[in-house]
């Protein structure tokens, strides 16, 4: 951390900014004491915010910055043994992003540890802690000696970010999220990579969507941020790379909590959609790679498609459960595929109202509808309820006839309006063909790592 000049002036630094003048380490390391040890006025630090939001941040500046964010609360420690199998992955958000819950067991089930630290939903994307609370029993508050022991023996855990690590960005979050400023290149890449950085990382992936229901509707944008987020990762000293993945439409077939943990159940044994088990056995076999547990992304391909196949990564899912407070006989009972999880009172299916192939399923409206059935929240502590949720009971390349059911909708209240069920009917894209591709279309690497722009092996 650092040790900052005593003279140090609030707002002299907030100038320098607004001016586009370059502030030193020991300026940057003060504010972020000030913003954690609350010295510093909430309307100053939304002042020092917005300058960095219209003035930037050179790469130094902001490789400063995650330091002091990354330093501001505990540190996560691990045992030697586990030295060089530290992992984790994080993505910027999507619809239907089961990802974590399966690629996480898939990964101690090939020797990684994974102390994965996520977040929950806000807006019309999903969060990971939402998913998983939907489970009878779930607790996403582990302690980091509860961490450690769970890696120890199970090789996974999903949990929420406790209040001592990287306090600063709680603070600062906060405060963007009110002041217009989350869209700022070096903010969002010092918040997410000071997270990463105090879990002791050796490899990081970063799935960096772009599209319809992303953060970024064009690929440009996602590659700008994608590449910022490696600069940073490395220079911090984790070994980090990006996928650029499509967010056009729901990845998998069901989107809500509990619908997408049981689909995810199905996943972890080899019965998964072929969308979700592409991008989970893509950013798995990159990070076998990067921490030299398989020999090319070929071989961690490989060895992620036997996990998921052969029951081993599900039975990994299944002892995080019990780790993470679920009761043995659920636990089990859930992996056998029986019922645990509350289902919907209310279930509706829309028809398709003319024939063809289907094109593309909006991911956008889905989610939208969805949010307002109570899947989502518009503020962190809004209850929502888990059961709420869609199956596609026909994806992108299916023929349908007009007629065919084609979606599922699980509700309760508020009820489902006939506005929602057309904007539904709306999402769906009928045509002669289809034009399918790989979800994952560019890998952003530093040039140690290899050469840009490759995708995964097909």
């Amino acid at each position: 951390m650092c040790t900052s000049q005593p003279h140090a002036n609030v707002p002299e630094i907030i100038r320098k900014k607004r001016d586009k003048m370059d502030l030193s380490a020991e300026e940057i390391g003060y504010f972020v004491q000030g913003v954690t040890k609350q010295t510093i006025q909430e309307s100053q630090i939304g002042a020092m915010l917005m300058a960095i939001r219209l003035q930037g941040m050179t790469k130094e500046e902001t490789m400063n910055l995650t330091k002091e964010m990354k330093n501001s609360g505990n540190v996560l420690q691990w045992p030697k043994d586990f030295s060089g199998l530290v992992v984790d992955k994080h993505s910027t958000g999507g619809v239907g992003d089961k990802v974590s819950l399966i690629l996480a067991p898939a990964l101690a089930a090939c020797g990684c540890k994974v102390p994965m630290i996520s977040g929950r939903g806000l807006g019309h994307t999903g969060g990971t802690l939402d998913k998983l609370e939907s489970i009878p029993g779930f607790n996403i508050t582990q302690s980091p000696e509860q961490m450690k022991d769970i890696l120890k023996t199970v090789g996974c855990c999903i949990v929420g970010q406790t209040a001592d690590l990287v306090p600063a960005d709680k603070k600062l979050y906060a405060i963007r999220d009110v002041t217009s400023t989350v869209d700022s290149l070096p903010l969002i890449a010092a918040s997410i990579i000071s997270k990463k950085g105090a879990e002791s990382l050796n490899a990081l992936i970063l799935d960096v969507k772009y599209g319809e229901g992303a953060l970024y509707k064009e690929i440009h944008g996602a590659r700008e941020l994608a590449q910022y987020l490696v600069d940073v990762g490395n220079h911090l000293g984790i070994q980090t790379a990006a996928a650029l993945s499509r967010m056009d439409n729901p990845i998998g077939r069901c989107v809500g909590n509990s619908l997408e943990v049981i689909e995810s159940i199905e996943c972890l044994k080899g019965k998964g959609p072929k969308d979700l088990e592409e991008l989970v056995t893509c950013l798995g076999s990159h990070l076998l790679h990067m921490c030299r547990k398989a020999e090319s992304l070929k071989a961690g391909e490989k060895a992620i498609k036997d996990v998921l196949k052969d029951g081993s990564a599900l039975a990994k899912f299944q002892a995080m459960l019990v780790a993470q407070g679920v009761t043995t006989d659920k636990a089990k009972d859930m992996c056998q595929g029986k019922e645990v999880l509350t289902r919907a009172k209310k279930q509706e299916e829309l028809k398709a109202q003319a024939g063809g192939v289907v094109q593309a399923i909006h991911s956008l409206p889905v989610a939208e509808v969805l949010h307002e059935l109570g899947a989502g929240r518009n503020q962190p502590d809004q209850p929502i309820n888990w059961s709420v949720g869609i199956e596609l009971l026909k994806t992108v390349g299916d023929k349908i006839n007009k007629g065919d059911p084609w979606i599922r909708i699980h509700f309760e209240n508020p009820p489902l309006s006939e506005k929602q069920m057309s904007r539904l009917q709306k999402s769906l894209v009928i045509g002669e063909k289809a034009q399918e591709g790989p979800l994952v279309t560019e890998i952003i690497q530093t040039q140690s790592q290899g050469e840009k722009g490759h995708s995964c092996p097909p």
